[in-house]
């Protein structure tokens, strides 16, 4: 056996075993994250609720200050 092919067989191993460690570290991350996912969506619905509620609101006041200027201004065609 040469000295390069033992060399490229050492490399190969560790760039091996640097993807199973990896792997193993990687798999509780991503199962962790698709247990919780869905309850942080949950938690975070009422805060869409509010910011949806909250448009609507300013949405409406933009409406009303805006209606008098509206009705002089007349019917656009």
């Amino acid at each position: 056996m040469d000295v390069s092919d033992e060399k490229s067989y050492v490399e190969l191993m560790l760039t091996f075993i640097l993807w199973v460690v990896l792997a193993i570290l990687s798999l509780p991350l991503a199962l962790l994250v698709l247990v919780l996912y869905p309850i942080v969506w949950l938690l975070s619905l009422p805060f869409r609720l509010i910011g949806v509620s909250v448009s609507a609101v300013f949405d409406l006041l933009g409406s009303i200050l805006r209606l008098p200027g509206r009705l002089l201004r007349g019917a656009s065609s």
